[in-house]
């Protein structure tokens, strides 16, 4: 990444279709940046749509070009390393990873290397560069300790295509989860905002003025203390599914940010039965475990799927036959 130079990165974003999101958000979710300081570059004048300054407020529309001038951060180096990954699908144009859990998707600081990315770059060579540097590739995120599927870009037609994608909410993603207590009802949407939390900048909350941020749950499996979840993202913020559980009273299990210590409130056998799940757990019970888009190029609609991995499985295995 910019290799010591002092001068911004330019990233463009073309815009392939009418947007209903504004354009901070629009330029946060395709960089990666947060939006305050995408807000920051905005009023320094370092976006401009169709060449000319715009403000944050404006929707980008079919045609826009946006072109974003991000000041250097400091400089991560692209290594290829030789670290395992499993790719459920290859072409040309993309890859579906199947990553494991505590595998950092890709450099930052504090991580600048042993991430997806650097596993990547080692088993395919190169990846789209379009966005940031030192994310090449990567459509969409997932939390260093959720595991699970994600599609990562080749191409840079391809990226740009799959990205457009995701903005229009063309990109179906469900997780499998386990969350503390007994939710109710048995389906539900959390339609909740999310930001940055007011008290912890390290954290993120459900706060008035936040991201839209929309969930669709639906319980599975109910166990002694604990339910199976299935859940579809409308949008996908920053540890969205994990703040709209702790938000409605039902954590995930294994949080370490926002449901710690959780099962430590329940007394008698529940508590019993929470503390060894927990302990079976062993690792934030959240898996991307359903990927569907239209491919870029061939338009064909592909679809993926990945079953619970160890430890989870185990784990489930144990909870259908325990009892309060």
């Amino acid at each position: 990444m910019n290799g010591g130079n002092d001068s911004p990165d330019r990233v463009t974003i073309d815009v392939e279709a009418d947007l209903d999101e504004r354009l901070d958000a629009v330029i946060s979710a395709r960089t990666g940046l947060s939006r305050s300081r995408v807000t920051v570059l905005i009023g320094a004048g370092a976006v401009q749509v169709n060449g000319s300054p715009t403000r944050k407020s404006y929707r980008p529309r079919a045609g826009d070009e946006i072109q974003v001038d991000v000041p250097p951060l400091p400089t991560i180096d692209l290594v290829p390393e030789d670290i395992p990954v499993t790719i459920v699908y290859e072409d040309e144009d993309l890859v579906v990873v199947d990553k494991p859990a505590g595998l950092v998707v890709h450099p930052a600081p504090g991580h600048p290397s042993g991430t997806l990315v650097n596993a990547l770059l080692a088993r395919l060579g190169a990846l789209s560069t379009v966005g940031l540097p030192h994310r090449p590739g990567i459509v969409h995120r997932l939390d260093r300790d959720t595991s699970g599927l994600l599609v990562v870009a080749r191409r840079e037609a391809a990226h740009r295509t799959l990205a457009a994608a995701l903005a229009r909410r063309e990109i179906g993603r469900g997780y499998l989860t386990a969350t503390w207590g007994r939710f109710e009802p048995e389906e539900a949407t959390i339609d909740r905002p999310i930001g940055r939390h007011p008290k912890d900048r390290k954290r993120m909350a459900v706060v008035d003025g936040g991201r839209p941020a929309v969930t669709h749950v639906r319980r599975l499996e109910r166990w002694a203390a604990a339910d199976l979840m299935a859940v579809r993202l409308e949008t996908g913020r920053t540890h969205q599914i994990r703040v709209h559980f702790c938000a409605t009273g039902h954590p995930v299990v294994g949080d370490p940010v926002y449901g710690a210590g959780w099962e430590a409130g329940l007394g008698g056998a529940g508590g019993v039965w929470a503390a060894e799940f927990a302990r079976r757990t062993g690792r934030l019970f959240l898996h991307s475990a359903r990927l569907s888009f239209a491919h870029p190029t061939s338009g064909e609609k592909l679809a993926f799927t990945s079953a619970l991995p160890e430890p989870l499985s185990s784990a489930v295995d144990w909870a259908r036959g325990g009892t309060v």
